[in-house]
């Protein structure tokens, strides 16, 4: 599989944060996502599931904590995309895409299908090889800093 330059996996990185930005929006505030429950419930009926059930004040908070942090996290990759950033966004979609596959196998939510595959695409891109910012080819360990490392030895 062909490493992709630091230059356009930080693009995908950006774009990654973009796209949540669009998609995790109604989530921030408990008035924007009773408006989307409503839109996601019917949507689940279109596609042959059951209508969603209505929140609790609860619900909504736990939705508007979810939503509020990821537009934060939004920001820091939009203001400051790295490798390091994108890798652990990586590992969260992929988590995210975890319990999303989990909740689809306990109820009827064919409407999940939505979030599940975007998650899994943005979360492979982002753990896609990247190339050695001095031009090599050869793919970058995840989790890796641009920092030079130096040892306990003085080295």
């Amino acid at each position: 599989m062909p490493a992709l330059p630091l230059s356009t996996y930080l693009r995908l990185a950006r774009a990654s944060a973009a796209y949540d930005v669009v998609q995790i929006l109604p989530f921030a505030t408990p008035w924007t996502f009773a408006l989307l429950l409503d839109r996601l419930s019917a949507l689940n009926v279109w596609l042959g599931g059951a209508p969603l059930p209505p929140f609790a004040p609860l619900h909504l908070l736990l939705s508007s904590l979810l939503g509020t942090l990821v537009l934060l996290w939004c920001a820091v990759r939009l203001k400051e995309p790295s490798l390091r950033l994108g890798r652990f966004d990586g590992l969260g979609r992929l988590l995210f895409a975890f319990w999303i596959g989990w909740a689809m196998l306990e109820a009827d939510l064919p409407v999940l299908w939505l979030f599940l595959v975007p998650e899994l695409l943005w979360g492979v891109a982002q753990w896609w090889p990247v190339a050695q910012a001095s031009g090599s080819s050869t793919p970058r360990a995840a989790f890796t800093s641009d920092i030079p490392m130096r040892s306990s030895r003085g080295g």
